[in-house]
């Protein structure tokens, strides 16, 4: 099947369904210019000196850092701040949020991406679940309490030797405080504000239950498949329709559609399956 007919039928399932699901992975961000840390070889590109440390993804994002080298910890995760405050959300994310309104879709967004990305492009908060946190929230590195509180710390951080020059503290003990992100080997994350949004994830599955749904899934890879299962496991609902977006790990099992491009490109792509559907 071409790619042109995949996004007519897209496009129809879409405007056929009741509720949209949106699940992303971390190749959503791509087009918006944020790095792509696929293999240690992506993730050394966006971070050089961490290739001359011999140090890869896995082993900056540990929790023992903020333990032992709080400095080394937040240059890590003080970049990543800085780098998604100053990131626009790509037309993809306005799009997306177009279908909902034009077609009166129930909508909600599933992702495992920590930048906060979707509520910047307008998606109500109420209708996000981030499963790995937030880096635009902390807690304590502890933790001394269940506190989670708004990031809104100037990180500034030597790029050279990526250490921050400023170590955000907690707000009820004043120790060292952290992102509130589940990290590698974490056992010290609170899970209290994502449990929340899956609460109300829950009860939006259960109120729209029956009813056509079409799940629109960009950038999710297999290394950490927790998006992929969510993706097929609601298209396997009674009148549930599947569309994967990725351009190295598109697969998905018929029905469903597999679209192999970019997150920008399927949305787009889509969208303008659309306006022909209008004019035909």
């Amino acid at each position: 099947m071409e790619l042109q007919e995949r996004f007519q039928r897209a496009a129809e399932a879409i405007r056929s369904a009741r509720v949209l699901v949106v699940t992303a992975g971390a190749g959503m961000g791509v087009d918006s210019g944020l790095p792509d840390f696929r293999g240690d070889t992506g993730f050394w590109k966006a971070y050089p000196p961490y290739e001359r440390l011999g140090i890869t993804f896995v082993d900056a994002a540990n929790p023992e850092h903020f333990d032992r080298d709080p400095a080394f910890g937040w240059g890590f995760y003080g970049h990543r701040t800085n780098l998604y405050r100053a990131t626009v959300p790509h037309a993809g994310f306005g799009i997306l949020r177009g279908w909902a309104e034009r077609f009166g879709l129930e909508c909600f967004v599933v992702t495992s991406n920590v930048d906060g990305q979707f509520q910047r492009a307008g998606f109500a908060e109420t209708r996000v679940l981030e499963v790995h946190g937030s880096i635009h929230h902390l807690q304590c590195t502890g933790p001394c309490s269940l506190a989670i509180w708004d990031n809104e710390e100037i990180i500034p951080v030597d790029e050279s030797t990526m250490r921050a020059k400023v170590i955000p503290a907690c707000i009820r003990c004043g120790a060292v405080a952290r992102p509130n992100i589940l990290m590698f080997g974490d056992s010290s994350w609170l899970s209290d504000r994502t449990s929340r949004q899956q609460q109300r994830f829950d009860a939006f599955l259960e109120k729209t239950r029956g009813l056509p749904i079409v799940v629109v899934e960009m950038g999710a890879g297999t290394a950490i498949p927790t998006i992929r299962y969510l993706t097929e496991r609601l298209g396997s609902r009674t009148s549930g329709l599947s569309i994967r977006i990725n351009p190295r790990e598109p697969q998905i099992p018929a029905p469903h559609l597999s679209l192999p491009c970019g997150a920008l490109e399927g949305i787009a792509g889509i969208d303008a399956a659309f306006s022909e559907m209008t004019s035909s």
